[in-house]
């Protein structure tokens, strides 16, 4: 088969779709226009598809002709609360597709109509999976739990990225995109005048170190051959603007690759804002939540699809492409698709 010869007679439908659902953004978990589309979409060229994930995750299962794996391919439906200013906006005021998933959609549903229409020559199984909630990092699990998993010996997922050349596929063993945790820090001082800050103990003030004393953590306590981020997005502190805040709270988020860092990156954080709340005579709380872990590549999938993408793109079509700071929680489906094979492949 020539792929590339084979797929180019979707290129209308594929645009199409891709136009439809920019246009007609919807934020996670409530997909419900686009499960519906893609549902329809489905139904009119004959493949079966059952309910999956949340309330608008799909899944769909081509049976190919001869005997052979089972391989999920995985597309996620979600947008983000944007607003678009651009000729071809989201037609959703407030919403648009932000992150490239209306690519994802489309590219998904363009690959379910190549491969029921060349099913006779098929060796195997492939279940597509049209995600919900991305990212929320709750779309993932529950697609696992209602079993999207069950008899899959290998995961597939794509994301689009400026910086990858049309044409060209970005294919890297190992750690590729990296986990994505949120902390939330609280802060109490004692609020006061602004004209006598000694009867006062100023929150701001030990936000502001807090803020300084936490870089530290990425820049003297881990290995700079790991790559790890720590970003404070958002501060809240104060009321007007000659009074001492008594309150505060700051929003941010650490990013890194290294499983190791996944235990000890809220340890040194406690450690930092327990002992500069104590400097500055603050009470402070350190709530850290873990999102999303590593995407990290199996080495036998990122072979297989290297040579694959040579036989249907060319022989320079892949490129190495450095680890993404970014989160995602395709991570789930690697980790757990071991565990669903039948015989316990991985």
């Amino acid at each position: 088969m020539d792929i590339k010869k084979i797929a180019a007679n979707y290129n209308d439908y594929l645009i199409e779709m891709r136009r439809y659902f920019h246009a007609h953004p919807e934020v996670s978990g409530k997909e419900y226009e686009t499960s519906k589309r893609v549902k329809e979409e489905l139904d009119k060229y004959g493949i079966p598809w059952r309910p999956c994930g949340l309330e608008t995750g799909v899944l769909a299962t081509i049976t190919g002709a001869k005997p052979g794996r089972t391989i999920l391919l995985r597309g996620d439906m979600d947008a983000l609360t944007v607003q678009e200013a651009l000729p071809f906006a989201s037609q959703n005021d407030g919403v648009m597709h932000a992150c490239g998933h209306d690519c994802h959609i489309s590219a998904l549903l363009t690959a379910a109509r190549l491969l029921n229409d060349h099913k006779d020559e098929l060796c195997g199984t492939v279940k597509l999976a049209f995600q919900p909630a991305e990212e929320i990092a709750t779309g993932a699990k529950s697609m696992i739990e209602q079993g999207a998993l069950d008899g899959v010996d290998g995961c597939f997922g794509i994301h689009v990225w400026s910086d990858v050349p049309a044409g060209k596929v970005a294919l890297t063993p190992g750690p590729q995109m990296a986990a994505a945790d949120q902390f939330i820090i609280n802060i109490q001082g004692k609020g006061g005048h602004g004209s006598a800050p000694q009867q006062c103990v100023d929150t701001v003030v030990a936000l502001s170190a807090m803020v300084n004393n936490l870089q530290t953590i990425v820049s003297r306590e881990i290995n700079p051959s790991d790559s790890a981020v720590l970003t404070i997005g958002k501060i809240e502190a104060g009321t007007r603007w000659n009074v001492v805040a008594e309150y505060g709270r700051m929003e941010g988020t650490t990013r890194y690759f290294s499983r190791d860092l996944q235990k000890r990156f809220p340890e040194m954080m406690e450690r930092v804002v327990r002992h500069t709340a104590e400097a500055y005579r603050v009470k402070a709380e350190l709530e850290y939540n873990w999102i999303v872990s590593p995407t990290i590549n199996d080495d036998g999938m990122i072979k297989l699809a290297t040579a694959s993408a040579a036989k249907a793109i060319g022989p320079d079509a892949a490129m190495h492409l450095p680890p993404i700071t970014g989160g995602e929680d395709l991570f789930l489906y690697g980790e757990g698709a071991w565990r669903h094979c039948p015989d316990g492949r991985r």
